[in-house]
């Protein structure tokens, strides 16, 4: 902890001084970084914060793999810090449903490396936790290094490790944004001149955000903690609760921050069922709900500590502790504890709050570089992730490659920049934050969809798919067809090539989907790419530069198309691209839709000098996909180009007219059939469907969706960015080595050739099920006698090979074809095999016809 005259410059400022401020100081510090600053508007280390209300549960296990990475990495972090009580937690089951999930629970942390996952039955439960019912559950998931952290203490052990210095009773007042990138740190002590600014300030993240002209879509909410009078049941267990905090300024009430600092003894405990959760704080039972309505608190008014309450606490509201007011639960907080921990029924409680935490629109933290230069965003993260995005951010920053101690992490799913154009309006943020609290401890199905602001984003043809019966799915904001009920028909054709799924793997699946996919292998079908993200790149220097930021050769002739990939400096996978040359000096570089605007195209914008323009097209063109066999047959009725194999060669790109309206189109196509990408101003996009659709219907043309979509690419394999590629992956685990071309000088190419020279430990592998036609879903693991050495990626069915498809990355000693393995999913096993790719189509013969 620092004293004395805020200083006037620094390398690094960062805003918070909670969880995450403190551990990017630490990790920052730890690699050498020097002249860091932390600033905190409360007092240190009782800020006021999330970071020193909460309960400090760490419960690891998550279907995110980064999730779960992150926090294993935090509590082996601060249990060496000797700031951890490594307890165990339990999770218990009061239904079959929940049963279920706690089985998925086993096989993520099985897949994701967490030590000795276990299932419980409910008297070993009530061997661990001697308050509960056994009568009341069905039984638990153990996982034996979940805990709990000391919130002060690990604040306190940051700033006594880190060399940088600590500022408490510092409140920011602005940013100073000028030429894109931040300039300064303005505080009410005083201007900070600063090359890098890191805003850690959780539940005030999208007021911090204002500062700097952004709209981070950070949604703080209420939620529920009491802890009891002492209990005769734990009255073995010692209390320091009055001496925890002596010495402390402490702001509002001191007993929240007193039984926080408390420690267990007995495991933590979770009742999903009720959304509740429970620990003890030494002789006392502390009992956590968000089993009530969102209490979702203004974003632009969070306000500052006070004599009365600390700045992140609300009053205690008891009407939500013991009325049922949560849509999905039909009892209240009280009663679902009463009946799980009955000794807790008649207790009086010596500290209650309503505590503020934040949620983003899809649940997941906000991390990374923003899109002013020098400001990174840490927000959206809680205790159990905290020390593990600090090591991230602190990696990111000095090196360009986010990575923990185990290697370089996946971060499509927390990058800042991943959110959709409307994400920051606040009543959006807000809402989908509430659903996001609703839904933290409920059973989420598989492709669950909301049903709020739905609309925001259609693509012009949207009038032609609601006619057919599509059935919308919302990704990245869109309005997606996922299949399309006017092709129920195919059903009954394709009837003896689709197996019939069930339980868990089936729900919001539909056999249509199947369809889609065999009747574009036999025919042509028609598929809405509007989402996905073109992004022009002109200017005299404009080869130069893509030639710098991608991973293959673009010196090409004018009408060529060339498959690449962008990567950061650790040679990890930050997009795959396709790169076209218009002109001399005019490209057009298309990717993936959902976060690829914002975090790809941002990347280039970021990077290109002066003498090059990069333009994001988000929403600016629509795009056909024409595929099947039937495509070049559709497509030369409606043009006067030549497109057969010799006038148009696959990977060729020409602008030409369909019909009356002007396409770039590509010959490329996503689900390894013959056909074409058609790129068209979005005011002509409407017509462009009509004409191809009347051209079509004597060759049977039929609209497709996403999830014919996904089990195409998968029998193709063609990689998917977000789930079998990321920058956890370099080119050559996942089997993309034809995009890298090292005769020329790229970033991240240093790096790959080390990777390269070392040996390639791991490879992306399909395996196809031996016995089964279940599908196989994400995250459950791949196992070789007995030991987990791999996960799912993404699994899908075959339809065309008729065989249950896994990808996966598996160490190069097990991913020759022909190995045997088995993968877990929903409580079986599953005997597999690796194979050799392409599944489908190896020659490429249909797509080069």
């Amino acid at each position: 902890m620092s004293a004395g005259q805020l200083p006037t410059e620094a390398e690094t400022v960062i805003i918070g001084a909670g969880a995450v401020g403190c551990s990017v100081a630490y990790h920052l510090t730890e690699r050498g970084a020097e002249d860091v600053v932390v600033v905190d508007q409360g007092p240190l280390p009782v800020t006021g914060g999330s970071s020193v209300h909460a309960p400090g549960i760490m419960f690891q296990t998550s279907p995110s793999k980064i999730q779960t990475k992150a926090a294993h990495y935090t509590s082996r972090l601060l249990s060496d810090a000797g700031v951890y009580d490594e307890v165990g937690g339990i999770e218990v089951a009061r239904s079959e449903e929940r049963m279920d999930f706690l089985q998925r629970r086993v096989e993520w942390a099985t897949a994701y490396g967490l030590p000795d996952p276990q299932l419980l039955s409910p008297d070993e439960v009530s061997e661990h936790l001697p308050l509960v019912d056994a009568d009341e559950i069905l039984g638990g998931y153990y996982s034996p290094t979940d805990g709990r952290v000391d919130g002060i203490g690990a604040l306190q052990w940051y700033m006594e490790q880190s060399s940088a210095a600590f500022f408490g009773d510092t409140e920011v007042m602005d940013i100073d944004v000028a030429g894109g990138g931040v300039q300064a740190v303005e505080t009410d002590c005083g201007r900070i001149d600063c090359e890098r600014c890191v805003i850690a300030t959780n539940n005030w993240g999208y007021q911090t955000g204002q500062l700097a002209g952004l709209d981070l879509p950070i949604a703080p909410v209420e939620h529920q903690y009491v802890v009891t009078e002492p209990m005769d049941e734990l009255a073995e267990f010692d209390t320091a609760v009055g001496d925890n905090t002596t010495g402390l300024e402490v702001p509002g009430d001191r007993s929240i921050a007193e039984y926080m600092s408390e420690g267990p003894t007995l495991p933590v405990g979770r009742d999903q069922d009720h959304s509740l959760y429970f620990r003890n704080h030494g002789d006392a039972l502390g009992m956590g709900s968000y089993n009530h309505e969102t209490l979702s608190v203004d974003p632009k008014a969070m306000g500052k500590n006070s004599e009365e309450r600390q700045a992140s606490v609300r009053g205690f509201t008891r009407e939500h502790w013991e009325t049922p007011t949560h849509r999905g639960r039909d009892k209240s907080a009280k009663q679902a504890f009463d009946e799980l921990l009955p000794a807790t029924a008649d207790l009086k409680y010596e500290a209650t709050e309503n505590g503020i935490f934040v949620f983003t629109p899809d649940g997941m933290p906000a991390v990374g570089p923003t899109k002013v230069d020098g400001l990174w965003s840490g927000l959206a993260i809680w205790w159990t992730h905290s020390a593990g995005y600090g090591h991230i951010l602190a990696e990111w920053m000095e090196t360009g490659v986010p990575r923990l101690p185990s290697g370089p992490v996946d971060t499509g799913g927390i990058h800042v920049r991943r959110f959709e154009p409307h994400a920051g309006e606040p009543d959006y943020f807000v809402d989908r934050g509430a659903k996001r609290y609703e839904q933290v401890y409920s059973i989420v199905e598989p492709r669950w969809q909301p049903d709020d602001h739905r609309g925001l984003r259609t693509s012009p043809f949207h009038s032609q798919q609601a006619a057919l019966g599509a059935e919308f799915y919302q990704s990245g904001g869109w309005e997606t067809p996922q299949y399309y009920e006017s092709n129920a028909d195919l059903v009954d054709r394709y009837d003896d090539q689709i197996p019939e799924q069930d339980g868990w793997q089936a729900i919001n699946r539909s056999p249509i989907e199947a369809a889609e996919h065999l009747h574009t292998r036999e025919h042509a079908s028609m598929f809405d790419m509007t989402s996905f993200a073109s992004i022009t790149v002109e200017g005299p220097d404009a080869e130069s530069f893509l030639q710098r930021v991608c991973s293959n050769d673009v010196e090409m002739d004018v009408g060529q198309v060339r498959y690449s990939l962008l990567l950061n400096e650790g040679g990890g996978i930050l997009a795959d691209v396709t790169v076209v040359k218009l002109d001399d000096n005019e490209y057009m570089v298309t990717t993936g839709g959902g976060n690829s605007p914002g975090i790809h195209g941002g990347w280039l914008e970021d990077h290109a000098p002066d003498t090059v323009a990069v333009d994001v097209e988000e929403g600016a063109k629509s795009t056909i996909g024409l595929w099947g066999p039937k495509s070049r047959l559709l497509l030369q009725r409606v043009t006067d180009t030549d497109v057969t194999n010799e006038g148009f060669p696959y990977f060729g790109a020409k602008q030409m007219y369909v019909g009356e309206v002007p396409v770039i189109a590509l010959r490329v196509s996503y689900v390894g059939e013959l056909g074409w990408e058609l790129w068209a101003p979005v005011e002509y996009a409407s017509r462009l469907w009509d004409v191809l659709w009347e051209a079509g219907q004597d060759l049977d043309v039929r609209p497709m969706g996403a999830g014919a979509l996904s089990s195409m690419r998968l029998e193709k394999g063609y990689r998917l960015w977000g789930t079998d590629i990321d920058t956890d992956a370099n080119p050559y685990e996942a089997g993309l080595p034809f995009a890298v071309d090292t005769d020329t000088d790229f970033i991240g190419k240093d790096a790959l050739e080390e990777a390269k020279a070392a040996g390639i430990d791991n490879r992306a592998t399909p395996l196809t099920l031996d016995d089964s036609t279940d599908i196989m879903l994400s995250g459950r693991p791949i196992l070789k006698d007995g030991e987990a050495i791999g996960y799912v990626q993404a699994g899908d069915f075959g339809y065309t090979i008729g065989e249950s498809i896994v990808y996966t990355y598996l160490p190069s000693e097990h991913a020759e074809a022909g190995t045997s393995v088995q993968v877990q999913c929903e409580g079986k096993t599953y005997d597999a095999t690796v194979r050799d790719e392409p599944l489908f189509d190896p020659g490429r013969e249909r797509l080069t016809r």
